[in-house]
C-alpha cells in the first residue's frame, strides 16, 4: 500500500513540475512572440528613418514624415508628474491605514481604494476632459499663471494658453489612477514590517513620525521603491485618460507644462484606426517597440535602484 502511495506520489510531483514550468514557457514565449513581432513590423519604419527617428520632431502623415521625439517626451514628463504627485500622497496614505487610521475606517479607505483601481481608464479621461480640465483652468492654471508668469525660468513653465488640456492635467490624471497601486503595495509592505520594531522604537523614547522615518521606512526600503516602480510602469502604458485630456498636438514649444501635446500610447490610440498598410503602421509599430524597451529600462533601473538600497541596508 505504501509502494502505491509512493508511486502515485512521485508521479503527482512530474506532473507538477511539468505543469510549472509549461506555465513558465508560456510567459517566455508570449514575451519573446511581442517583442519579434514588433521588431519585425517595424523594419520598414527603421529603414526609412533610422535612428534619427527618435529625434525627430516631424509628424506629417500626408507627406510621409515622421518623427517620434514629440511622443517619447510627452510619455515620459507626464508620467514624471504623475510619478511625484503619486508618490508622496500614496506613501503618507499608506502609513495612515498601517499606522493611524481606525480599525473601522480603515475598511472603507482600502474598499474606495479598491473601488478607484476597478474606474476604467476611459472614464478617468471623460472625467478629467469634461469635470476636471474646465475647473483645473479657471481656479488653478490661470491664478498661478497670474502670480509666478512673470518669474524668469520659473514663469516658463506655466507659459501660454490655459486651457486646462496639456502635459500638467494629463499628469495629474495619471496621478490619480495610479495611486491606488502605489499605495496597495505600500501598505502591504508596511503590514509585512515586523511590529516589534515600531514597539522598540516607542520603548527607546521615539515619537510615532521618528519611528516610522528612521525604523520602518529603512527597513522596507526596498519594496516601496517597488512599488514606485509599479505606479511608473502603469503611468508609461495609459492609454485613453491620457488622449483625451493632454491635446493630442505635436508641437513642442519651450518647457511649459501648460502645453498640449502627445504620448506614445495616445499617438497609437489616435492614428491606428486611420493607419494605411506598409510605413504608417510600420511607424506606430516602432512607436509600440519604443515604448516597450523605454518600459524595460525603467524595470532595469528599478532593479539597480532596489539592490543599491539592499546593498546600503547591509544585505
Amino acid at each position: 500500500m505504501s509502494k502505491n502511495l509512493l508511486a502515485k506520489g512521485k508521479t503527482a510531483d512530474k506532473v507538477f513540475t511539468l505543469i510549472v514550468y509549461l506555465a513558465a514557457l508560456f510567459v517566455l514565449v508570449v514575451l519573446v512572440g511581442i517583442i519579434l513581432s514588433l521588431v519585425v513590423q517595424s523594419i520598414p519604419s527603421f529603414k526609412a528613418f533610422g535612428f534619427s527617428f527618435l529625434w525627430s520632431s516631424d509628424w506629417q502623415p500626408s507627406k510621409g514624415q515622421f518623427g517620434a521625439l514629440i511622443p517619447i517626451v510627452g510619455t515620459l514628463v507626464t508620467s514624471l508628474i504623475a510619478l511625484l504627485i503619486a508618490t508622496p500622497v500614496s506613501f503618507f496614505t499608506a502609513v495612515f491605514l498601517v499606522y493611524i487610521c481606525p480599525p473601522k475606517l480603515k475598511g472603507i479607505i482600502k474598499n474606495l481604494l479598491e473601488l478607484l483601481a476597478a474606474v476604467p481608464s476611459i472614464v478617468f479621461g471623460m472625467f478629467g476632459l469634461m469635470v476636471f480640465a474646465p475647473i483645473f483652468s479657471e481656479y488653478f492654471q490661470i491664478p498661478l499663471q497670474n502670480i509666478i508668469g512673470n518669474v524668469p525660468f520659473i514663469g516658463a513653465l506655466v507659459a501660454g494658453p490655459a486651457w486646462g488640456l496639456g502635459l500638467l492635467p494629463a499628469g495629474i490624471i495619471l496621478a490619480i489612477m495610479v495611486i491606488p497601486f502605489i499605495t496597495s503595495t505600500m501598505t502591504d509592505i508596511f503590514n509585512q514590517s515586523p511590529k516589534i520594531l515600531l514597539e522598540s522604537a516607542y520603548g527607546m523614547g521615539l515619537t510615532r513620525w521618528e519611528s516610522i522615518n528612521n525604523i520602518i521606512v529603512p527597513s522596507c526600503r526596498v519594496g516601496l521603491v517597488s512599488g514606485v516602480m509599479l505606479g511608473l510602469g502603469r503611468a508609461l502604458g495609459e492609454t485613453m485618460a491620457v488622449a483625451f485630456v493632454i491635446g493630442n498636438t505635436f508641437n513642442l514649444h519651450g518647457i511649459s507644462l501648460y502645453q498640449p501635446l502627445s504620448t506614445i500610447t495616445s499617438v497609437i490610440a489616435n492614428n491606428f484606426a486611420e493607419a494605411s498598410e506598409g510605413l504608417y503602421t510600420a511607424v506606430l509599430l516602432e512607436l509600440g517597440l519604443i515604448l516597450f524597451v523605454i518600459t524595460f529600462l525603467v524595470l532595469l533601473a528599478s532593479k539597480a535602484i532596489i539592490k543599491f538600497s539592499a546593498r546600503k541596508d547591509g544585505k
